[in-house]
Order: structure tokens, then C-alpha cells, then sequence
């Protein structure tokens, strides 16, 4: 049994580094290297879209640290739960029509666990590579680690119905 208690008692645990600066007040635009490929991070859609130059029609999926925050967000059909635990860099679009991912990787679910969930999609404009030079002005905070940022492919896509699943990408 998940409680926002129990969520918020881990998240003190890992011992994160405090930020030395102050996040913006409005819905800060990351850049990451997520463990599939360099992403952009936010709670606006709006800024995603627009840094991206999209349709703010086009739907955005979640990353989510944790398997209780999924629970908050959708019901996982009972015959597939265990599938969806266990399948890492996997997208799934529930029942529901959302399109959640519960990340596997360390570094990268330490990042999330600070804000619960995120909206995430890939740091290039739409139908074009990564580029850095274009995308380091569009956003508000830069998120480095040892590694470059690179563009590696893209995590599945399963929809997810009550009764089957299908492979989308």
C-alpha cells in the first residue's frame, strides 16, 4: 500500500544535493539525458509544445519515479500488471488513453522523484534531430552528468487494453 507519507519519507531518504539556485516560479523547461535519449521535462505542456514547435493538441506522455504515483493516474488491468513492472524503456497507453512511463533507471528516477511526475518528449524540434546548439537557449535549466547528451532510440510503445496489448512502436 502506497500513501503520500511513505512516498515522501524516500524521497528524504536518497540524500539528494540541495539546489543552489532557486528553481523558476513558473513550470522550469529541464534538459536531460534520460536513459533512452536527451529529453525535455516539465509540468507545462504548453512550454514543451512551444519549445518544440508542435500542436498543444498532440498528447505528451508521463514519466513517473514510482509505481504509486502510476497508481494515482490510471488502473493497470489485473492480467498485466506484473508485464508492465517489469518491462523497462516502455511507454504504455492504458485504458484510459493516457500515456505513462515508469522509469526504470537510477539516475534518472532520482531526477523525477523531486517532482513526482513529469511531462517528457525528446529535446529536438519535431521532426528533426538533437540539436544542442537550438535547444540549450529554449530552455530554463540545463541537467548535466558525466556523459553528453546523445539521441539514442526512442523506448516502446504499448497500448495497453483491458483484454490484449499491441506493439505500437
Amino acid at each position: 500500500m502506497c500513501s503520500v507519507k511513505d512516498t515522501k519519507k524516500n524521497i528524504n531518504d536518497q540524500k539528494l544535493p540541495a539546489t543552489r539556485y532557486p528553481l523558476p516560479a513558473n513550470n522550469p523547461v529541464f534538459l536531460v539525458q534520460t536513459d533512452t535519449t536527451a529529453g525535455l521535462l516539465s509540468k507545462s505542456k504548453k512550454r514543451l509544445a512551444f519549445i518544440k514547435q508542435r500542436d498543444i493538441k498532440q498528447p505528451f506522455l508521463k514519466s513517473m519515479a514510482t509505481f504509486c504515483e502510476l497508481k494515482k493516474e490510471t488502473r493497470i488491468p489485473k492480467r498485466f500488471k506484473k508485464f508492465v513492472r517489469r518491462k523497462k524503456r516502455t511507454t504504455f497507453i492504458y485504458p484510459n488513453s493516457k500515456a505513462i512511463r515508469v522509469v526504470q533507471d537510477a539516475r534518472h528516477k532520482r531526477f523525477l522523484k523531486r517532482f513526482g511526475w513529469m511531462y517528457s518528449t525528446s529535446a529536438n524540434k519535431t521532426g528533426c534531430k538533437f540539436d544542442f546548439s537550438y535547444i540549450k537557449d529554449r530552455v530554463d535549466i540545463i541537467v548535466f552528468e558525466a556523459n553528453e547528451f546523445k539521441q539514442n532510440n526512442a523506448s516502446l510503445l504499448i497500448k495497453v487494453g483491458k483484454k490484449k496489448i499491441r506493439r505500437l512502436r
